[in-house]
């Protein structure tokens, strides 16, 4: 929560209740699977009808009055994470571990020290990220420590120590963002994910990794360097968008080659001239991209981050195939997903919205029109073409990365249609989720089909 307010009493007692759980964590070395699904479960149950009649003090004003709240998504999370990774109770909890001392230290702290504050979200202070990040990275080392005997095969020694530090670190900083999606949810699923492809790397691709990333690192800086100043100057980008991107094609450009590094350009003009047709409407209906036009670094991350992931675990992973299918997956379902969105905008003459079906007015969230979605699968298929000329994929996994870009494009639309207007979810949240759920169903078409 990370608030710099005064702290009192009732909250004191609720965080230091919300950390101490963490140590239940510990029972999942000897727990079978079933039984802590089973025990979460039933403390989902007792936190929405037992607890609020034995602990009142615990809820903040107006908890008891809503139906979802921070105390029932606590245990819901830990059940999730027992669903997701059945099998790797270390993950589990070191996840938990991270949820419980990183989120709990980190209003206590915030609240205790105050300071400075995040220039993106006031409301959250850099000495309760600090906190989160030092006392979530040593409850995940702990916890991933104490259950790595009961995972299945055992993760190495290198995974326990690095893998929670990395989880912790990203889930401090997703804390920060100034979203109303519940600290516990986001927390939980960020170190879990970061846990989870920690796992796919192999320790023993590590050194011609580096060797041969090294030896395509002087293109890469002098392309991306060239690039990021021209998608500056040409007011596509802010300084800030130029670096980071930078930062993620140098990273892309390492890992694939200059192949991949081109279709990421492909996939940026493809969005960056989407976005410039049609400006006249769309500034008149006042739905036109922030800053002209220029895309910042949340952009970036969230339209390429998963295609970087993708790219680092394509070079070091266990599977290359299948990391460079996630990768060309999410860099077509950003693309294609920009260019439905703004042409849809421009040209759309009927916007319907995704949940109800009923027309809307152009630029609303979740809303689809027949214009954009043509343009959004034309431009998948344009793409992911591009995708296998270059040789990233075989020429039989188009259909599979047209149907998952589509696909995750349509979750996008619903989650912006529920959960955008209350401030769940931004639109770079949406982004990443597009981008993240086109590469997992392009990775699970393809292993089913196999």
């Amino acid at each position: 929560m990370n608030r710099p307010a005064a702290t009192t009493p009732s909250e004191t007692a609720r965080q230091l209740v919300h950390m101490s759980m963490g140590a239940l964590a510990l029972l999942l070395r000897y727990l079978a699977w079933w039984q802590g699904v089973a025990l979460a479960a039933g403390a989902v149950l007792f936190n929405i009808f037992l607890l609020p009649r034995v602990a009142p003090q615990l809820y903040r004003p107006g908890d008891q009055a809503r139906r979802l709240h921070g105390i029932i998504f606590y245990p819901a999370s830990v059940l999730l994470l027992l669903l997701a990774f059945p099998r790797r109770p270390d993950i589990v909890a070191a996840a938990w571990g991270i949820l419980a001392a990183g989120d709990g230290i980190a209003t206590l702290a915030g609240r205790a020290i105050g300071g400075p504050r995040w220039p993106w979200n006031r409301e959250k202070t850099v000495s309760g990220s600090v906190a989160f990040a030092l006392f979530g990275a040593a409850a995940g080392v702990l916890l991933a420590w104490w259950c790595r005997p009961a995972a299945s095969p055992p993760p190495s020694p290198t995974f326990v120590l690095v893998a929670p530090i990395v989880a912790a670190l990203v889930a401090a900083l997703v804390e920060t963002m100034p979203v109303r999606l519940d600290d516990n949810l986001s927390v939980a699923a960020t170190a879990g994910g970061v846990m989870a492809l920690g796992s796919l790397v192999v320790l023993a691709r590590l050194p011609d990794a580096a060797a041969l990333a090294m030896s395509r690192l002087p293109s890469a800086l002098a392309l991306n360097a060239s690039v990021a100043s021209a998608g500056y100057f040409g007011r596509t980008v802010t300084i800030a968008g130029a670096l980071t991107g930078a930062l993620i094609g140098i990273t892309i450009y390492a890992c694939t080659g200059w192949q991949g590094w081109i279709l990421l350009l492909a996939a940026f003009a493809a969005a960056t001239a989407a976005s410039r047709m049609g400006l006249t409407r769309k500034i008149v209906l006042g739905i036109a991209e922030d800053r002209g036009g220029r895309r910042g670094p949340g952009n970036a991350i969230a339209n390429t981050g998963v295609a970087a992931i993708a790219a680092l675990l394509a070079i070091a992973g266990s599977s290359e195939e299948l990391a460079r299918l996630a990768f060309v997956t999410a860099l077509v379902a950003g693309g294609s997903d920009t260019i439905a969105s703004e042409i849809g905008k421009a040209f759309g003459r009927h916007t319907l919205s995704i949940t109800s079906l009923r027309q809307v007015p152009p630029g609303t969230s979740g809303a689809m029109s027949l214009e954009g979605t043509a343009a959004g699968i034309a431009g998948a298929l344009v793409l992911g073409a591009a995708g296998v000329w270059l040789g990233l994929v075989p020429a039989e996994l188009l259909v599979t990365i047209v149907a998952a870009a589509t696909a995750g494009s349509l979750i996008e639309s619903w989650l912006g249609a529920t959960l955008e207007a209350p401030g769940i979810l931004n639109n770079d949240m949406l982004n990443f989720i597009n981008t993240g759920s086109a590469a997992l169903i392009a990775v699970a078409l393809a292993d089913w089909l196999s």
